[in-house]
């Protein structure tokens, strides 16, 4: 049965098959660059070690060339072969003297000796005995240095053996003293190092936690070991004449199933072998160290890579997105004009554009049909302009002409100054939206006329902030309310009616509202307020007329609210958003 995975993107399969191809790569480097550095870390290990078991030894060497030059003085001085071979000199004071010094200067010198094969001797000030029951000729160390004669040797570690009832660990310098009479070698100098001396060298390095260092005679015998006395008792077993013959690294597993590594380094000045233990352990710590690292390594490759794949894989594929966002806008209806940017000529860049010249014919028809309904709400303003009451400018003239023949001419001429600004402003200015003070000053054109029509029939009283005056409304609202109030609400009152206009801003939107005191209107009238009448008596704009312009213009969260008691007074409340006129772009 074939199995087929399948993405809905295309960017997600990018992302997908470039992140495998990522992991494969980083894995086998992972895996070839681990095999590399294990061995490398091997290598380097043993370099390490063998380094500073070369520093151990020359730190070795120059301490035992040092000693060796204080053996030469002491050599140097006539009293040892006057004293040991001269028998009238007795008296070992300045040899006293000579030891005393040296003893004192260096304590690291434990013993100094000068021993003759006639039986005399003399060591450190002179009171301390030889140790007759040590039989020092039965000693490995002393035959050895009695066969080198004048050669310097140097003994592996053991108990010190020249002073009585002291049994300190020791490594023991000695050389042959000649008799100046005879011109053979009848004497031996001795001189007892503090075994601490190379403890405090083999110490100062350090090779790991459980490293450690150790020295060979050339028989292959311990001269120095950690671990010397369980060594000797035979609790503990270490390697020892294999180490002393190899030249190479050694690897051995002890008795504890710990494998170690043996680095071996020969000294030609002493004979001993100084020996560097490593834990494969320790380095197999420092392996999975350098494991961890690694995969953290790859690991952050992978996710750069992965980011990589995912920045690669999103400009592949924003055309695409582009292209896709877009239609989607052009299905649901939305046809403004979407342009998106090509480049080159594959078949992504051909679409695309054939897409743009689509979208740009759509914006184009979209444009012509803008044009042709702004230019249809116009006409539609000049008719509203159109409608404003006949009998109200023949209602008007009449009392201008009743004004003149009763010799009014003061109150005739005001009046028709007031119906010449009423109507400038009412049909002289084509624009769709004039400030709140235009339309309150249009508004109250129109109540001068009818309050001196009417004599004291008509109160009116504006009161609007001052934040709101340079708003930007659609022309044609509070006079058709005024008139409305009017005609509706004062016309039958019997005595004085009032209107009262005011505003102010709430937030984002302005809030105006036309009260009156009049007749009001009952719950049936009110609900059907904003329906289209036809059998009207009067010829004056509609409710439901400023009601469809406010929210063709503004939106439908804005608009006309009513609130009337029958025989109380209605009032209008007018909701627009706060515009300024500077910051409308209206087709004029």
């Amino acid at each position: 049965m074939r199995i087929e995975v399948r993405f809905k993107s295309i960017r997600t399969n990018m992302i997908i098959y470039f992140s495998l191809l990522v992991l494969l790569t980083v894995t086998v480097f992972l895996f070839f660059s681990i095999r590399f550095t294990k061995s490398n870390l091997m290598d380097n290990s043993e370099k390490n070690s063998r380094q500073l078991i070369e520093q151990v030894n020359f730190n070795i060497e120059n301490y035992i060339d040092y000693m060796e030059n204080i053996s030469q003085v002491i050599m140097n001085n006539r009293d040892i072969t006057g004293y040991l071979f001269d028998d009238k000199k007795d008296s070992g004071e300045d040899l006293k003297e000579a030891f005393q010094t040296i003893l004192h200067a260096r304590t690291d010198i434990y013993n100094i000796a000068v021993l003759g094969n006639n039986g005399r001797y003399f060591i450190n000030s002179g009171n301390d005995s030889l140790n007759i029951r040590a039989r020092l000729k039965d000693k490995e160390w002393y035959q050895d240095a009695k066969m080198a004669e004048s050669k310097i040797l140097i003994s592996s570690s053991h108990v010190q053996n020249l002073v009585k009832n002291d049994y300190k660990w020791v490594v023991t310098l000695s050389r042959g003293i000649p008799n100046p009479a005879t011109g053979r070698v009848e004497g031996l100098l001795v001189i007892d190092l503090n075994y601490d001396v190379i403890n405090d060298l083999c110490e100062s390095i350090s090779l790991g936690n459980k490293g450690y260092v150790y020295i060979l005679d050339g028989k292959g015998e311990i001269v120095y070991h950690p671990q010397q006395q369980l060594i000797l008792s035979g609790v503990k077993k270490e390697l020892l004449k294999e180490v002393s013959a190899s030249k190479t690294s050694l690897t051995h597993t002890d008795e504890n199933g710990e494998n170690k590594i043996y680095t071996p380094f020969h000294s030609k000045k002493t004979g001993w072998t100084i020996v560097g233990v490593n834990y494969t352990s320790e380095l197999a710590g420092n392996e999975f160290t350098m494991k961890t690292m690694y995969t953290g390594a790859a690991f952050i490759l992978i996710l750069l890579a992965s980011l990589f794949a995912v920045l690669l894989s999103a400009k592949i594929t924003r055309p695409i997105k582009q292209l896709q966002a877009a239609m989607k806008q052009v299905q649901v209806g939305k046809f403004q004009p979407v342009s998106i940017e090509t480049a080159g000529d594959d078949e992504i860049s051909s679409l695309t554009r054939s897409f743009n010249s689509m979208t740009e014919r759509i914006d184009e028809l979209m444009k012509k049909n803008s044009k042709e309904q702004a230019e249809k709400r116009k006409s539609e303003l000049k008719a509203l302009q159109s409608q404003i009451n006949p009998h109200f400018l023949y209602n008007t003239l009449d009392s201008i002409i009743w004004l003149i023949e009763t010799e009014d001419s003061e109150q005739a001429i005001k009046m028709t100054s007031v119906l010449a600004r009423f109507f400038r402003q009412a049909i002289g200015n084509s624009n769709i939206y004039v400030t709140v003070w235009q339309e309150l000053e249009y508004t109250r054109n129109y109540l001068l006329i009818q309050q001196m029509r009417y004599k004291d029939k008509v109160a009116f009283d504006i009161r609007v902030d001052k934040e709101v005056m340079e708003c930007a409304i659609v022309k044609l609202v509070l006079q058709p309310l005024v008139e409305n109030a009017l005609y509706h609400g004062l016309k039958y009152k019997t005595e004085q009616g009032n209107i009262l206009i005011c505003g102010h801003r709430q937030g984002e939107t302005v809030v105006l509202k036309v009260m009156d005191d009049g007749a009001g209107m009952t719950k049936e009238a009110l609900n059907t307020i904003f329906q289209k009448k036809t059998d009207q008596k009067h010829n004056g704009v509609g409710m439901k007329n400023i009601q469809d312009r406010l929210n063709m213009y503004y939106g439908p969260g804005y608009g006309l609210s009513v609130d009337s008691k029958e025989g109380e007074g209605t009032t209008v409340t007018i909701t627009i958003p706060y515009r300024l006129m500077e910051d409308l772009n209206e087709e004029t």
